[in-house]
C-alpha cells in the first residue's frame, strides 16, 4: 500500500473568504494524490470537519505544514513543527510576507511546481530562551525571529545588564532589548534601527530599543555565544515576548538566557529568487 504524503493545512481563521479558499485548495491537493488534514479547532470554525484531526495530534501526524496567512501564522507553526523536522510551505494572505513563499495570485501555478517536487528546503536558525528566577529555570521558549525584553505600559526606562558567555557587554538604559536571529533581523530589530542580515548566516543580533544613550548600537555576536540579560528595574511591568506572539511576565532580578537552538525551521522554496530580490520587493511595498 502506498503511503500518501499528508499535508497539514493551518489557516489563519481571521482572514476573509477563507472557507471557499481552503475547500478549493483541499480539492486541488486531493486530486493530486495528497492526504489533507486540519486541526480540529480550525476545521470546526471553517465547517470542514471531515478533514479534521485532534488539534493536539496535528503536528505529529503531518509530513508537510501548509500555512495560509502572513508571517505571523508561519512563525506560530514554525515553533510547533521544528522538533519534528517538518518543512513549511507558506501561502501569503497577509501584507509583507518575508517568510511565506506563495502569493495568492500565483497559488495554483506555484502548487503545480510543488506537486512535482520541484522545490528546495531553506534551513533557518532558531533561538532557545530561558527565564531564570532565583537560580531556577521557570520557562523555556523556541523562536524563529526573536526574543524581546521590554518595559511595560509605563513610560519608564529599564536597565538591562547584558553578557555574552559571562563576559560583560553593557548595561542598556532603554525601553528594551531585542535578541534576534538573522531571519528576525527584518522584523522588530529592523524597526528599532538594527541591520539587515542575510538569513543563511548563523549569528545572534542584539538591538536595544530606544536606548537612552548615544553610544548604544546593535551588536552582532557568534552563533555559539550564550546571551544573559539581567533585569535591573524596580517596577514589575517587564515582559518577555517571543516572536511577538508568546509573552511571559518578568520580575526585577530575573535573568533571560538566550542561545542558538538545536532545532531548525525548514522552509519550502519554489522560486529561484535571492534574498535581495525578496528584500527589495517587500520593503518597497
Amino acid at each position: 500500500m502506498i503511503q500518501l504524503t499528508t499535508l497539514g493545512l493551518y489557516p489563519n481563521v481571521n482572514k476573509k473568504n477563507l472557507t471557499k479558499l481552503v475547500s478549493g485548495l483541499i480539492n486541488w491537493l486531493e486530486s493530486r494524490g495528497y492526504s489533507v488534514v486540519l486541526p480540529k479547532d480550525i476545521a470546526d470554525v471553517l465547517s470542514i470537519s471531515e478533514h479534521s484531526i485532534e488539534t493536539e495530534d496535528f503536528f505529529q501526524r503531518i509530513d508537510i505544514a501548509v500555512t495560509l496567512g502572513g508571517d505571523g501564522t508561519l512563525l506560530n507553526v514554525a515553533r510547533h513543527v521544528a522538533p519534528y523536522k517538518i518543512p513549511i510551505l507558506g501561502i501569503n494572505l497577509g501584507h509583507v510576507g518575508f517568510l511565506t513563499e506563495i502569493e495568492l495570485a500565483d497559488l495554483y501555478t506555484d502548487l503545480e511546481r510543488f506537486s512535482k517536487n520541484s522545490y528546495t528546503i531553506d534551513y533557518r536558525m532558531m533561538l532557545e530562551t530561558q527565564v531564570v528566577r532565583d537560580g531556577e529555570v521557570l520557562e523555556k521558549f523556541l523562536a524563529l525571529n526573536d526574543a524581546v525584553v521590554t518595559k511595560g505600559p509605563f513610560a519608564r526606562l529599564i536597565r538591562l545588564k547584558t553578557y555574552a558567555n559571562e563576559e560583560y557587554i553593557d548595561t542598556y538604559p532603554a525601553d528594551g532589548l531585542i535578541i534576534a536571529t538573522p531571519t528576525g533581523s527584518t522584523a522588530y530589530s529592523l524597526s528599532a534601527g538594527g541591520p539587515i542580515i542575510h538569513p543563511n548566516m548563523n549569528l545572534l543580533l542584539l538591538t536595544p530599543i530606544c536606548p537612552h544613550t548615544l553610544r548604544s548600537r546593535s551588536i552582532v555576536v557568534s552563533e555559539n555565544d550564550v546571551i544573559k540579560v539581567k533585569l535591573l528595574a524596580d517596577h514589575p511591568e517587564i515582559m518577555l515576548t517571543v516572536d511577538g506572539q508568546q509573552g511571559y511576565k518578568l520580575l526585577p532580578g530575573d535573568q533571560i538566557i538566550i542561545k542558538k537552538s538545536n532545532f531548525l525551521t525548514r522552509l519550502i522554496r519554489l522560486k529561484e529568487r535571492s534574498f535581495y530580490d525578496v528584500l527589495r520587493k517587500k520593503l518597497s511595498e
